[in-house]
């Protein structure tokens, strides 16, 4: 078992990751937040963290907002709100034939998924840094001080709480009687699901200098399946967490520690035959499902993440571009560059198009055959980072200002 780290370790890899994506993102207020992560990691204070993520001052050109302003607006089901969440990147999640939602300040909201109407709460009475996650019938948060907590998703009664290294930036998954929790240290720890009992723990090489990321796992037929920083793929045995082949999707480079980030910030997309992984700084690489030899590697940034049809990869860019690439060998089929300047959410696909999020909290539909935007609305005005979630008539995203919009198609 890996050797615990210090409270000063921790503290200040804290630091070297917020100063990472404050110089990836050109966001202010490093200093405040800086002081706030310079305390202890059992009593930090997150209350003065500003957006690090989606936060980035955005200039259009006149003729960007000229033709944005121009695109019909997306029909819109139902509205609802939580608290806010600067700190932490949550999404709403349909479990149980609800939409489930959570705040960083502990709450989690139950909502009909046709009318958005509130039909419960759960007050955790911890700060939240991750989730929702689901699976095995529960519903699964991590805080800022290592827990993870289960919830049965039918009753809202606590299942137990877990105790990991670090904290818990994205949502852990359940599948066949495991659960699977990422943490802020870059460790990924596998928990029984009936008890929340540590089973297994896998920690790669990790860097210097990474990214603060949300990005989580996938499990698939007792696989996982996680992206880490160094730009590295790997694939784990989700019964006992030994791992599998690894690949590399980007390899370091430059001659500065910020110039070699290369990390995977989001979650792998894949179907029956490959899987494809996104790096920032550096390329998105698509390997075969069961040997991890690679396909195709392109030249593309992106720190959202992507998504995977029957014909198309779908990605997010870095710059604001939504593109699609042809998934058998990764040629180009169209590019949109109307959302330049952007930050983006990853990609979600629906039957009519592509939805996806912008920094502006706007939520764009984009046609999945010619990449044209048919539809647009705004929101509350705050970033959205996490992937809209389906619903049986539409979709739904939360905003950083924990605005909960649901639209029709």
């Amino acid at each position: 078992m890996p050797q615990e780290k210090s409270v000063s370790d921790t503290v200040s890899r804290q630091l070297l990751l917020l100063t990472s994506i404050f110089a990836l993102s050109g966001c202010a207020g490093v200093t405040d937040m800086m002081r706030d992560l310079a305390t202890s990691v059992a009593d930090i204070d997150v209350s003065g963290i500003t957006e690090f993520f989606g936060g980035k001052t955005v200039e259009l050109s006149p003729e960007q907002i000229a033709q944005l302003e121009k695109i019909p607006a997306l029909r819109p089901l139902w509205r609802n709100s939580i608290e806010e969440s600067s700190a932490a990147a949550f999404s709403p999640v349909l479990e149980h034939g609800s939409v489930y939602a959570a705040s960083m300040s502990g709450h989690l909201m139950r909502l009909n998924p046709e009318s958005g109407q509130e039909s419960g709460t759960i007050d955790t009475k911890r700060q939240l840094s991750g989730g929702i996650g689901t699976g095995e019938g529960m519903l699964l948060v991590g805080t800022f001080k290592g827990e993870v907590l289960a919830f049965d998703a039918g009753n809202g009664k606590l299942l137990w709480t877990a105790q990991v290294s670090s904290e818990v930036l994205s949502s852990p998954r359940a599948a066949s009687g495991m659960v699977v929790v990422r943490t802020g240290d870059g460790r990924i720890f596998g928990l029984e699901a009936d008890s929340g009992k540590r089973k297994w723990i896998y920690q790669g090489a990790t860097p210097s200098l990474t990214v603060r990321s949300f990005a989580g796992v996938l499990i698939s037929d007792d696989t996982v399946y996680a992206g880490f920083p160094g730009g590295k793929l790997v694939v784990m045995n989700l019964d006992s967490g030994r791992a599998g082949w690894e690949a590399v999707v980007a390899r370091p480079r430059g001659a500065t520690e910020l110039e070699r980030i290369a990390d995977i910030t989001s979650l792998p997309a894949m179907d029956e035959q490959q899987i494809c992984a996104a790096a920032h700084q550096g390329r998105v690489a698509c390997f075969e499902i069961d040997t991890g030899n690679q396909i195709w590697t392109r030249e593309i940034s992106s720190n959202a993440g992507l998504a995977m049809d029957n014909h198309y990869v779908y990605i997010s860019e870095s710059q604001g571009s939504v593109a699609a690439y042809d998934k058998k060998d990764g040629t180009p089929i169209w590019k949109q560059e109307l959302l330049n300047g952007m930050n983006l959410s990853p990609p979600l696909i629906q039957e009519t198009g592509i939805a996806v999020g912008d920094s502006q909290g706007y939520v764009n539909l984009v046609r999945s055959d010619n990449g044209a935007i048919v539809a647009r609305s705004a929101t509350d005005g705050s970033a959205i980072v996490t992937r809209p979630i389906s619903l049986p008539n539409g979709f739904v995203v939360q905003t950083r200002k924990g605005g909960i919009y649901a639209f029709g198609l």
